[in-house]
Formats: structure tokens, sequence, C-alpha cells
């Protein structure tokens, strides 16, 4: 075993179970009992697992209008060049990234600010159509493109920055900004955006707003519930909310924006927002650990809370599993030797000796108490992004592997794991493999189930005894990408019936002809 003062110096080479513990709780069955017909996926047939095109099924189209050829008029007339009917420029916009999904949208709006957000949405509503609102199509749950004939309305283009106050670190900028433009921009004025995701190269700001994106910067800045400050919102009938606050304390009525903030476009569509963003840190460092039981995990999770203390930006595990994928499917090479995990730690802080000294007593208290079987850290800019592609990479060679049952969960944190055994011992041979990993920090696991080709009779195996197994645990069938269509009627296993029955009330209220991204998010309200 290496010394901590060796593994302070040791160079990056290039880049590249055990049984459930009983808890004395009661069961929480879901109330009432979920219906499973509407979350079934139907597919194509000869589709394979890495072509496959799916549509959305289990409901049937509701009595909105259909775009008539006065209403191309209006449209073109109202956003000049910006009214898309192609089919072919369609396809990108009917279809999610994953290819899960499939919807029939014919018309593609752009409009570039709030006022034509507002004119296209009380236009819809009075004429009773529907819209899906879309930002970069980067959601996981199928609630960022149409699932019958809804005009999509695109943010693309409301891509500016208002504002930016590098005395309080406030950004106003529009729902159409890409968040790694926005951390761009912010780091050339030496300060970060307060998330980080692995598709930040193409998400809109929006719609992380809207689903409440989490990420690997939680731990560190929190939920997006509390960084953001202010959103302009238009509602259904074209109404403006402007709450675009930069106040940190408005402690007048209700705080409306969070009705928007994870409602996932079915309130109304956020056009602008204000955030508050952290000053980019000084001192920056990424350590690679290998442990050889999840419980010695948890210990190095306690240890560097307690010691690491303020300057613990990240704590992200991934088992042997992951680590096997991305090297055969990515080709990067683990600098450590094998294990049954791997914890990837950073720290950011404002004072490099002081980080440094902080470390270095951290890994002096894993490394003698054999907690970690090995390690290696990195301070430069290069060798630390080849550790975090380790962790970054691991959803697109799991992509290349087969075809992916993906599950976004979160737990209590002594439970996170245990799943995916309980999983592996389950489904046993019938799949190729199980996989865990994510942000321990939040307790947040993305647990993959790969096997060659899609398998009904096995998704029966997994659903709903998978959501079962998370609401006895007292946990959520959706930790960070939202509900969508995929899971809207999978809430019940995770909130119960009198909150979703104010849920539907605030929506009735806020959008009564439903026109804003139907069939998503919610069951409907005879469930």
């Amino acid at each position: 075993m290496l010394c901590p003062r060796a593994l302070m110096q040791r160079r990056l080479l290039p880049s590249s179970t055990h049984g459930p513990r009983q808890r004395d709780v009661p069961l929480r069955r879901p109330s009432p009992p979920v219906p499973q017909a509407a979350c079934r996926r139907r597919f194509h047939p000869g589709a394979g697992c890495r072509s496959r095109e799916v549509e959305f099924t289990g409901v049937q189209r509701l009595p909105f209008a259909a775009v008539t050829q006065e209403d191309l008029v209006f449209f073109h007339r109202l956003l000049p060049g910006r009214v898309v009917t192609d089919p072919d420029v369609l396809e990108a916009n009917n279809v999610d990234w994953q290819r899960i999904f499939r919807g029939h949208s014919q018309l593609l709006l752009r409009p570039q600010s709030t006022e034509e957000m507002s004119q296209i949405l009380r236009y819809c509503n009075n004429r009773n159509l529907a819209v899906n609102p879309q930002g970069g199509n980067t959601g996981l749950v199928g609630g960022s493109v149409p699932v019958f004939d809804e005009i999509i309305v695109s943010t693309v283009q409301m891509n500016s920055i208002t504002s930016f106050n590098t005395n309080t670190g406030v950004l106003i900028c529009q729902t159409g900004c890409i968040l790694e433009n926005l951390n761009n921009y912010l780091e050339e004025r030496d300060f970060i955006m307060p998330l980080d995701l692995g598709s930040k190269g193409s998400c809109h700001i929006g719609g992380n707003v809207a689903t409440n994106a989490g990420g690997l910067r939680l731990l560190r800045y929190g939920s997006l519930r509390g960084t953001v400050l202010g959103l302009e919102v238009v509602l259904a009938d074209g109404t403006v909310l402007n709450c675009l606050t930069s106040l940190r304390k408005d402690n007048t009525g209700y705080d409306l924006k969070q009705l928007f903030i994870g409602s996932e476009g079915t309130l109304g569509i956020i056009t602008a927002v204000s955030i508050l963003c952290p000053r980019k840190p000084a001192s920056v460092n990424v350590v690679l650990l290998g442990c050889d039981s999840f419980d010695k995990l948890l210990d190095i999770f306690k240890e560097s809370k307690g010691t690491l203390g303020e300057i613990l930006s990240a704590f992200e595990f991934m088992d042997y599993g992951c680590r096997e994928v991305v090297r055969e499917h990515m080709k990067l090479t683990n600098p450590l030797r094998e294990a049954p995990f791997y914890i990837l730690i950073e720290t950011s802080g404002s004072n490099g000796d002081h980080d440094q000294e902080k470390l270095t007593h951290f890994l002096e208290k894993v490394m003698t108490s054999g907690l970690v079987t090995d390690g290696t850290i990195a301070t430069e800019e290069n060798k630390m992004k080849a550790l975090w592609a380790l962790r970054e990479r691991i959803a697109e060679a799991l992509a290349r592997d087969g075809y992916v049952h993906k599950y976004d969960i979160s737990l209590p944190v002594e439970k996170i794991y245990e799943i995916v055994v309980d999983m592996k011992k389950r489904l046993g041979e019938r799949v190729k493999r199980v996989v865990g990993y994510g942000h321990l920090g939040d307790g947040n696991l993305h647990l993959n189930i790969i096997t060659e080709v899609q398998d009904q009779q096995l998704l029966d195996h997994i659903e709903p005894y998978l959501y079962e197994w998370t609401a006895h645990y007292y946990g959520s069938i959706s930790a960070e990408h939202g509900l969508g269509f995929k899971k809207k009627n999978l809430i019940y296993f995770s909130k119960p019936r009198v909150a979703v029955q104010i849920m539907q009330q605030m929506k009735a209220i806020l959008d009564p002809k439903g026109i804003l991204n139907p069939y998503k998010t919610l069951p409907s309200s005879n469930q």
C-alpha cells in the first residue's frame, strides 16, 4: 500500500458483496396500486438494441384541436423564418436522444423573446392547441418530446445572457442558454455555475430548472431549489409571471418560483432564470480511491465529511462492473489495482496549501485504518479530467454494451447499494450485467441493467419490484430526472394520494385546458 505522502506524489497513469442489512421499518406500500400498462414500451418490428424507435403507448389523445392552415399563417407572421414544418427537420425533435420515445408533431416554433412566447401560448390556449416545451432534449423519461401531434416550442433561440453581477454572483439569462456556455462565460469572470451535468454541452438552463437537475456539484452547492433566486415564466394563457428577483432574501408571501422548479413544463414555460453562482475555486484536487467493501466505502464517506469539511465538493462512487465496461468500450485505463468499489473525491477551495494539508490528513486516516486498498491523486487539469472521465463516461460505455434499463433512484446511503446486490441475485444469468454508480453524497443511485436485447418479460421481472423496494426504504423513484411520461404513473411509490391530488389541483388552476406538456408528470385525475 502506498503511504499518504507517496500518494500525493503518485504519477497518474495514461488516461483513460455483501448481504442486505435488515432495518425494522414499516412496509410502505404505494397507494393506490399503480397501473403498469402505460409504462410498457412497444418496440417496432426488427428494432435492435442500438437502433430502437419506440412510440408512446398506453394513452389516448386528448381532445385538443389540430393545427390548421390559418394557424400556420399566424405563426409565420409572428415568427418569420422560425416556423418549421419540414418532416426531416422535425425528426430530431420528435425523438428523444436515447430513441426510446417518438412523437408525431408536424410543427416546431422557435421564439426568441418572452413576448413571442406569450403570444404563442395565448393563441394556443384560445385555440385549444397542445404545446410541448423543448430545450436541449437531453431528458431520460420522455418529458421533452411530444406524445402525439403537440406543437413543439423550442427555446433554442432564447439564449442570451441578460446580466451578471460580480459583487453578488447573480446571473440572469434566457432559458435556452446551454449550461456549458454559461459556465465558460462565468469562468472568464472567476465564477462557475452551481451545477455540472454530463449533458452540459447540449442541455439548456431552463430545462435544468424545469426538471430540478441534480448533477455532480449538488453535494457542495445544493439543489436548484436553493440556488435559483428568481424565474420569469409564461403561463398557459400567455400571462407573463415576472418573479425574476436577484434577492437572496425575500419573505413576502408564497415563493411562487418553486412551483415551476421541477414541474417539467406542465405549469408554465420558463423564459428567464436568475441564479446564484459561486466563485471559481482557486484550488482543485481529484482523488480516486479503491476499497473492498461498501461498508468501508460508507466509512470513507463519513470520514471525508468530517475531515475535508467545507472543501469537499464531490463524492462519487462506482462499482467494479462500471470500471470494467468503461475499460472495454471507452478504452480508458484504470490507474488503480482492481477493487470491488471505486470512489472519486473532488475538493475545491480558496487556498491550495490549506486544501492539500486537509487532503493529506484525510488520506493518512483512511489508508492507515485499512479502508483504502489503493489510490491516486491529480492536481493538474488534464489529469483531473482523465480521472473524471472514468466516472462521467460510464453512461456512454453502458449504451455500447447492450440494451440498458436505466433507473435513477435515491435511497438512504446505507441502503443505496443493497438494491444492486438484490437485483443481481433476482435476475441472475438472464442479464449481461447489473451495475451501480452515482452521487453518494446525496444518496442518488444510477442502477443500470444491461441485456443483449430488449425483453418485456425481463422488464416485468424488474418492475414494479424495484419501485416497491425503493418505497419500502422511503426512497424516491426519481432522484434527479423527473417523471416525464415514463414514470408519471409511478408517482404513488414516492408521494401519497393527497399530495398528488394537490398537484392536480395546481395544474387545473394554472393550466385549466391542460395544453402544457400533456400526458406528462402527473397521472390522469381518475387514477
